[in-house]
């Protein structure tokens, strides 16, 4: 019926060109596990997304077939393309992660759009608790700027801690923490050394203007007496 609510995104696209377009992403998400899109494609590539994993963690020859028909093919070499290559990914490494989890295994975030003259709606799809899980590194990057200044955490950083540590435990939580404090003191240090030798190069130039200065006046002086 015209006018009717639709239950997904178009994408401006016809049925097989916006299933391909899903695919694609997707398959990207599998291999790099964070990709940057538009939000409306993000929203949707974040369904297909789930999916895949709903069936990773059945783990059984049906499920198996469903995933290899939804993953394109990589590319290995010239002459040869294969979807196994992200089969044992899948069912291994980012299967194991979430057997424990019932639902939400990838989290879109809202970004700044990627090109300065196309400023349409961008997005980041990630896996949750994965390596490059921007809330983990957001909330461990604040810890260690708390510690720093020496301040109490606020409680939305504590409701982070606790939502990020809730399936992956504190300790790598706190590996990052300590990376973070590293990073910021060694940038620390180099400023401070940076501007030390700055401070240097000043008084080096300051006394040679004044040397400079007190051998013309003593010249005047000598001809002054002449």
């Amino acid at each position: 019926m015209a006018g009717g609510l639709v239950k997904y995104r178009h994408l401006s696209r016809n049925s097989s060109a916006r299933k391909a377009l899903l695919r694609g992403l997707v398959t990207q998400l599998v291999q790099y596990e964070h990709i940057q899109t538009t939000h409306a494609k993000a929203k949707e590539a974040q369904r297909l997304a789930e999916k895949l994993i709903t069936l990773a963690k059945k783990n059984n020859e049906p499920c198996r077939r469903s995933a290899q028909a939804i993953l394109y093919m990589m590319k290995l070499t010239e002459s040869l393309k294969t979807p196994h290559v992200l089969l044992p990914k899948l069912f291994g490494e980012i299967r194991n992660r979430y057997l424990t989890r019932e639902g939400g295994y990838t989290r879109v975030v809202r970004t700044e759009p990627k090109n300065t003259y196309d400023q349409g709606e961008s997005s980041i799809l990630e896996f949750v608790d994965g390596p490059k899980d921007s809330r983990f590194m957001m909330t461990a990057k604040t810890i260690a700027r708390d510690r720093l200044l020496g301040q109490e955490s606020t409680p939305v950083t504590a409701q982070n801690i606790k939502k990020v540590t809730q399936f992956r435990g504190e300790k790598d939580l706190e590996d990052m923490v300590q990376r973070f404090l590293a990073l910021q003191t060694s940038d620390a240090a180099a400023a401070e050394e940076g501007h030390s030798v700055e401070a240097a190069r000043i008084a080096g130039e300051e006394c040679s203007k004044a040397q400079a200065l007190a051998a013309e006046v003593k010249t005047q002086k000598k001809e002054a007496k002449s």
